[in-house]
């Protein structure tokens, strides 16, 4: 199956085949800078990390480019508020996002362009626009006419009226159209500005990523990427500005990803109902590495053109899921290995299955939640494999795939001695999360209890007991509550369990 994606240009699923043979071009529009970052920009920026890492996965090689938005109002009304140099602010959350993208595992773009030193192809892009007939200029300030580009609005897929009557368009006076948008902002007292044939100013935003993209892509790229919200206008208005600049297509697949969601409402610093990056990692009880996959496991369980709902309760079964995976790889690689194979070992056939299903899943539009399936799929089917023996390549090569299955998703990479098998949990009420913990319904446990020697026991027994019934689920159940105690359980070839604190 060839890779397949969802175009939001044409609104369909397309094959996906770059312009120039194995080289992909992609462009990513990043943050305004002016505070720390939250969980819906982390959403896409781990989006857009397994779209370039399973491409690369696929043989492509991908150039990168997500931009910092360095110059814009809400920097400037930071900067007075602080008191500080706005400059100094946009600065110190570009050092902050680099931050979080590190401990989120999101690998780093290969060109981070900002918008204040770009200004040069700026300027230049705007009076091209003005030579065609596309722009105006009024009093220092240039305005992109709407009306002069006749495909606008292909994108949102609405017509100018449409999208006029349902849009937040800044009032101008000074416009001849009020859909028209601003290229060149002229400068105002007290406020940063750049030399221009119209005088002092500083650009707009939506001319700041087609010129950013211009420089370092070209005239037409692969895919063009960002959040939903994004669609109407600011890459609309990317289309319109940039198509009629160069005569030529822009990016030739658009792709957007979903919200996160709080109570049906979509996370954002206006709503005030965000939960920055750097809270999440500092509340977690568990180790960084730990956290990040555990929040990208989460991520990745919706479809990333879906809005995904947060719950903390969500993040922690997420890390449960892991619990199971890590827990795979601890006994394929710490478990004697049978000195003979079985007669009816079957382990390459089912790797070579799981691949096949796993890069099928992600071929049709990064479909990452069938993606994890696959590797729980697997999960099972290796854990009936340790069951009738398996020969130490064989796991070796299970641990491997395994590994390499995780890599596009970023997950499956922390080492195992490094991988804390304990629910995790958040300090903050309002983060707060936790498994319930029910082995025994008749005898229930719960979380930091503890557990005696005759305890763990008894649940070891119950497990052996599932596991000859061939009740793999509950045995696989019962392990992953004894995990979330510290408890870790190796099963060994005759057929004994041994367990360890």
């Amino acid at each position: 199956m060839s890779l397949r994606v969802y175009n939001t240009l044409t609104a369909s699923k397309e094959a996906f085949i770059p312009l120039h043979s194995n080289l992909v071009r992609m462009y990513v529009c990043g943050v305004t800078v002016y505070d720390d970052c939250h969980l819906g920009h982390a959403r896409s920026a781990i989006v857009f990390d397994i779209i370039y890492r399973y491409l690369r996965y696929r043989g492509f090689t991908v150039k990168y480019v997500r931009n910092f938005t360095d110059i814009d109002d809400k920097i400037l009304q930071k900067a007075e508020r602080l008191r500080q140099p706005w400059d100094h602010v946009a600065a110190q959350y570009i050092q902050a996002y680099h931050r979080d993208m590190t401990r989120l595992g999101v690998c780093r773009p290969d060109v981070e362009p900002r918008a204040t030193e770009h200004m040069g192809a700026i300027v230049e892009m705007i009076k091209g626009l003005l030579e065609k007939g596309y722009a105006y200029q009024v009093e220092g300030n240039v305005y992109y006419r709407v009306a002069a580009y006749r495909s606008y609005g292909r994108l949102s897929k609405r017509h100018a009226d449409d999208l006029l009557a349902g849009a937040r368009v800044e009032v101008d006076d000074r416009k001849q159209d009020p859909m028209d948008f601003a290229l060149w902002k002229a400068a105002k007292p007290g406020e940063p500005a750049w030399e221009s044939p119209w005088g002092p100013g500083r650009p707009g935003w939506h001319i700041e990523c087609s010129a950013m993209s211009l420089q370092h892509l070209g005239e037409t790229f692969d895919i063009h990427g960002g959040g939903k919200d994004l669609i109407f206008p600011h890459h609309e208005n990317e289309i319109a500005q940039s198509c009629a600049f160069t005569g030529k297509e822009f990016a030739r697949y658009w792709i957007h990803n979903g919200f996160v969601t709080i109570a049906k409402e979509k996370m954002s610093k206006s709503l005030g109902n965000v939960f920055a990056i750097k809270d999440i990692f500092a509340q977690s009880t568990c180790p960084e590495s730990v956290t990040a996959e555990a929040l990208r496991y989460f991520l990745l369980s919706t479809h990333y053109r879906s809005d995904v709902s947060y719950s903390p309760q969500g993040v922690a079964e997420a890390k449960s899921a892991l619990d199971n995976l890590y827990g795979l790889l601890q006994r394929l690689e710490e478990d004697e290995a049978t000195p003979v194979a079985p007669e009816t070992s079957n382990v390459q056939r089912i790797l070579d299955h799981t691949r096949a299903k796993f890069e099928e899943a992600m071929d049709d539009d990064f479909n990452t939640p069938k993606a994890l399936a696959e590797l729980q799929h697997l999960r099972g089917a290796l854990n009936t494999a340790l069951q009738q023996g398996m020969l130490s390549g064989e796991r070796k090569v299970a641990v491997e795939t395994l590994r390499r299955l995780g890599e596009p998703l970023g997950l499956l990479q922390v080492p195992i001695t490094a991988w804390m098998f304990r629910p995790l949990r958040f300090r903050d009420p309002n983060l707060q999360a936790s498994i319930k913990i029910d082995v025994d319904l008749r005898a229930p446990l719960t979380v930091g209890e503890g557990l005696s020697d005759e305890e763990i026991e008894r649940q070891v027994q119950k497990r052996r007991e599932a596991r000859a019934r061939k009740d793999f689920a509950t045995a696989d159940r019962i392990r992953q509550e004894l995990a979330a105690f510290g408890i870790t359980l190796e099963d060994r070839p005759d057929g004994t369990t041994r367990w360890k604190r």
